[in-house]
């Protein structure tokens, strides 16, 4: 019997999973899919918004700005990258200033500090590739960037270290209830628990409407982006939003954490939670509207691929973070779209605080905050290069050119708590595939590592787990 398990091991489940390990609570993390940060995490804007677009008194009001003001310590004791570089809301005409100012005053409700309104001119001197258009712009210094995987993998291992059991490839088919606990039935194992922490994401209103008579509709929200290669990554050093008009919100152009460039959202309601496609319509859509924030043209050649995720779109347009009614102890964490990876830290401690007050547990004397990431040769000095090779000798063997990640960080991937098991695991976890040639090169060389490794044939390594195989038998019977 469990105390609590969470449904869903996205930024928010593992959010919380390591927040509740802080108190002794017997606590599991069942997630769908073969690792955590496979859906709406591993496929966003990485924007650690500053909190001047949310409503005020609205749920995304009250927790933006306070979870941005958590990311700084929290990456320095799980040791993910994380930049304030701060924010730029663009105001293309002189009679649109008094939405800026609306803004700003909406930002300052809702507890964000140091923000400021500035002339085009100035915009163009902290950005000097901004467009002549811009006649002004809202300045957020608390703006920042995040790599959300990397974030995602470091929760759930820090959590994982201080008594957080995961089971993955679980999928919840049903939920029953009893008199005083809930029976979780999955394609594997029952699973029995006093609570349960529904952060499905886009699956998050299934879970609630097979215990509530309140049901909740998620809507997938596809947004499409475009990545370009690191030579443009300095092209912009600030997030660049577009002040909303009745046209809608515009894209946004930022650098990334890694160096690149990255340009989108568009927005599109779909039916299938599954669709992921990206469209020429789409990306064309994308490249046009966030040309309208930059003066010089965006170099096409330089696109190293483009990509999309759904976002969970609720009915109310809030985060729902409640018991459900009708169904004692169960708690909903639904609707989080953005800024649900700013909120995500303060998302946790709201719902741990829940929590403990229905079980009222000790805290945990042995919990350690800490977690040491993987050490990565692109970002080391010549000197430290050669003392880790007199360590490790793997790391003196570079697998993926494009991004410098050696087979020492693979292997350190894959043996981490909760490490790699798949193509995608490892690519999340080092960066290797993510590079201008996008695995072309390295991809037979990590199967080799992952088949050698988890001790298995390497045509049962798969990209994504599941039936994601990739190699199928040997096109010559005799090698």
């Amino acid at each position: 019997m469990y105390d609590v398990t969470i449904v869903g091991a996205g930024v928010i489940g593992c959010s919380i999973a390591r927040e509740l390990s802080k108190y002794n609570l017997n606590t599991c993390v069942i997630e769908r899919s073969s690792d955590v940060a496979s859906g709406t995490t591993k496929a966003n804007s990485a924007i650690v918004h500053a909190g001047h677009d949310a409503k005020p008194g609205s749920m995304k009001g009250k927790l933006n700005a306070k979870g941005n003001a958590m990311f700084m310590d929290l990456s320095k004791e799980l040791d993910f990258p994380f930049k304030r570089n701060g924010s730029l809301v663009l105001c293309f005409h002189k009679e649109n200033m008094i939405d800026l100012n609306h803004l700003l005053k909406q930002g300052e409700e809702n507890g964000v500090p140091d923000l400021v309104i500035l002339s085009g001119d100035q915009v163009r001197e902290m950005e000097p590739n901004v467009t002549d258009n811009c006649v002004g712009a809202l300045y957020a210094p608390t703006g920042g960037i995040v790599c959300p995987y990397e974030m995602t993998i470091a929760l759930a291992e820090n959590a994982n270290n201080n008594g957080v059991e995961f089971k993955f490839e679980t999928e919840v088919k049903n939920i029953e209830k009893s008199s005083d606990h809930y029976v979780i039935k999955t394609n594997k194992d029952d699973i029995e628990t006093k609570m349960i922490i529904n952060a499905a994401g886009l699956f998050s209103g299934d879970i609630n409407n097979m215990v509530s008579k309140n049901k909740i509709n998620i809507t997938p929200r596809r947004g499409e982006y475009v990545l370009f290669d690191r030579t443009i990554g300095d092209l912009i050093k600030k997030t660049i939003f577009q002040l909303p008009t009745k046209l809608g919100k515009g894209v946004l152009v930022t650098p990334t954490v890694d160096g690149n460039l990255l340009i989108g959202p568009n927005a599109i309601d779909l039916d299938d939670k599954s669709n992921l496609d990206t469209t020429r319509e789409g990306i064309d859509d994308i490249v046009l509207k966030a040309q309208m924030s930059i003066q010089m043209p965006f170099p096409m050649n330089m696109v190293i691929t483009s990509f999309s995720g759904n976002r969970s779109a609720s009915d109310t347009d809030d985060f729902i973070i409640e018991e459900a009614k009708g169904a004692k102890n169960f708690i909903n964490v639904a609707g989080i779209a953005s800024p649900g990876l700013s909120s995500a830290p303060s998302i946790a401690t709201m719902v741990v605080d829940i929590v403990t007050e229905k079980l009222v547990p000790n805290k945990n004397l042995n919990f350690n905050p800490i977690r040491k990431g993987i050490r990565k040769f692109r970002e080391m000095s010549n000197e430290q290069r050669k003392e880790i090779i007199k360590e490790i000798p793997e790391y003196g063997t570079v697998v993926c050119r494009c991004e410098t990640v050696t087979e020492g960080e693979i292997i350190d991937s894959i043996r981490r708590p909760l490490g790699a098991r798949t193509l995608d695991g490892v690519k999340l976890r080092t960066r290797a595939g993510m590079g201008r040639c996008q695995s072309g090169f390295c991809s037979t060389r990590i199967v080799d590592i992952l088949s050698k490794e988890l001790n298995i044939p390497r045509t049962e390594v798969t990209k994504s787990g599941g039936n994601s195989i990739l190699l199928t038998g040997k096109n010559k019977q005799s090698l």
